[in-house]
């Protein structure tokens, strides 16, 4: 099991030293049941600005010393850390920045080895090594209200959504639409069998 610490913003409330003092927490408190912490930066996204305008973006100095406390937090308490689509300059802190969900973080994670054609897995996004996967949520849709959240636009048009919710329905909001095409979800298996060995890991 993994866990992730994301995203990290700067803003007068939570200055650097409020971020590693919450780390080092959250760390102590999992230490035993995770060997995996995965970090990402805030990306300051238009609708991101318009609904958290107390955060800004992390400087590079900051990047820097908010990687070398944490890797050193981590190690503390048997951790690889990792980054997901932040570049490299955290390796010199000993981060794994191929990325969250790659191939091997998923083959370690169910002991087996997997064989996936090349054109079966693209990336997720340039520069990601991580596995395509599917999204089943939903665009404004959750009333948990984080600033930070990517995936609303305001919070307004998630209420108006969330009444749409029908818990008889397969949809998270709202029903099919008589215009609508359901297609099948294609699905394959790519485990080989073959068991997978993990060394140096905790």
């Amino acid at each position: 099991m993994g866990w992730r610490y994301d995203p990290v913003f700067i803003s007068d409330a939570f200055p650097v030293e409020r971020h590693i003092r919450a780390f080092e927490y959250m760390a102590k408190a999992l230490s035993g049941s995770t060997h995996t912490a995965v970090i990402s930066f805030i990306d300051l996204y238009e609708k991101t600005k318009r609904n958290f305008p107390e955060a800004r973006e992390v400087t590079q100095s900051e990047r820097l010393k908010i990687g070398k406390v944490f890797s050193e937090i981590g190690a503390s308490y048997h951790m690889k850390m990792r980054t997901c689509l932040e570049g490299e300059d955290l390796k010199v802190f000993g981060f794994d920045c191929s990325g969250c969900m790659t191939k091997q973080v998923l083959e370690q994670a169910i002991g087996e080895e997997f064989c996936i054609p090349s054109s079966a897995a693209p990336q997720a996004r340039p520069g990601c090594s991580c596995l395509i996967g599917n999204d089943i949520g939903a665009y404004n849709s959750c009333g948990h209200g984080c600033l930070y959240c990517y995936a609303n636009q305001d919070m307004e048009l998630v209420r108006t959504r969330m009444k749409r919710h029908d818990p008889t329905s397969p949809f998270l909001i709202g029903g099919s639409m008589p215009e609508d095409e359901v297609h099948d979800a294609l699905q394959k298996r790519w485990v080989t069998g073959q068991m997978v060995l993990t060394l140096g890991e905790g």
